[in-house]
């Protein structure tokens, strides 16, 4: 690492958090599921078959914010996060970091909603952990949470899989979350409320394999965005991939709001949106599915996978309206800080 301390930039989900993971955990951890690159660890049982396992801690800030909170979105994240493997989600483990001080009105209405989201979901939270450190040690409260989920006979999904032709999916508007926790943390008003999309998408994904069979893989974009997790598929594939800016559903306030503070709509995160390849001849089937699945309504289909990647390495580019192409790039430093 060239880096001699931890910055912001390195939880961005851009660059300087690949640099992190590539070269400090992933060389000395090492294990051939983390190195696959994907969402969720798949890992044989002898007795069993196979399990998806993924884990993620939360720290946003404020953890309270339109459309919901840091109990729902360490839920969704996790839930999320196991279903990418098309894994059946069964179980949650959370681990709590309280700081000392803080109201007990405030972290049991972070309970009652991660019960209720955990119930939504259909999973259950069977074990977990709390800690307590001195009063200005941790913003509040951290949690972490851990899924484990079954992956059933005949699913392989990977990053890795994509091939030339294959259609690109997201399930509903972008920059949502990201948004609305900006807005709220920094006291800003887009004239119209922009709520958070956390959402548990487990059984959107079902629906989707049930109706295309042979997806390549899905990824939910959270930190990075729809940019960082295209780039890692492309990275993964060794393919380009185009995306069709005028496709991509994006809510008029949240467009709005990212042009006045000059962002990319496209590397802002999500925390309730699904990315999905699929093959060309079972797009129609994928995008039906997701649009009658909950919280897939706004669904699209915005882009390929093209040719093979050439001398330059994998590119994403995006097309605009004017016919003219831009290259998306993964975030270098840090956009939205504390967004999960």
């Amino acid at each position: 690492m060239t880096d001699d301390t931890v910055l912001l930039g390195h939880g961005s989900g851009g660059q300087m958090m690949k640099r992190l993971i590539d070269e400090l955990f992933l060389d000395a951890f090492g294990s051939p599921e983390l190195l696959a690159g994907n969402d969720a660890g798949v890992c044989e049982l002898p007795a069993t078959g196979r399990i998806a396992v993924s884990t993620d801690s939360f720290v946003v800030t404020p953890q309270f914010f339109p459309g919901g909170d840091i109990g729902r979105l360490a839920v969704c994240g996790t839930v999320n996060d196991v279903a990418t493997a098309g894994a059946r989600v069964r179980y949650l483990s959370c681990g709590f970091i309280l700081e000392e001080g803080y109201p007990i009105d405030d972290l049991a209405r972070i309970v009652r909603s991660m019960a209720e989201t955990a119930r939504e979901a259909g999973v259950r939270i069977v074990t977990g952990d709390t800690k307590v450190v001195e009063r200005g040690g941790a913003d509040g409260v951290y949690i972490n949470t851990t899924g484990v989920g079954e992956v059933p006979r005949g699913v392989d999904l990977s990053g890795a899989a994509c091939r030339p032709g294959d259609a690109i999916l997201v399930s509903g508007t972008l920059g949502d979350h990201g948004v609305a926790v900006m807005s709220c943390r920094e006291g800003l008003g887009f004239g119209t409320d922009v709520v958070s999309d956390a959402a548990p998408l487990n059984r959107l994904v079902a629906a989707v394999l049930d109706a295309a069979p042979h997806v390549r893989c899905f990824r939910d974009p959270t930190r990075g965005g729809l940019a960082s997790t295209l780039n890692e598929f492309a990275a993964a594939s060794r393919v380009d991939m185009e995306v069709d800016e005028d496709a991509v559903p994006v809510a008029d306030p949240v467009r709005g709001a990212c042009e006045m503070l000059g962002l990319d709509v496209l590397q802002v995160a999500n925390e309730g949106k699904m990315v999905a390849v699929v093959p060309a001849d079972e797009a129609d089937a994928a995008l039906a599915a997701m649009r009658g699945a909950p919280y897939g309504g706004n669904a699209a289909v915005i882009g390929r996978v093209g040719a093979p990647a050439g001398d330059a390495g994998p590119l994403v580019r995006v097309r605009t309206a004017w016919g003219s192409a831009r290259v998306l790039d993964t975030l270098v430093g840090e956009q939205l800080p504390r967004i999960c």
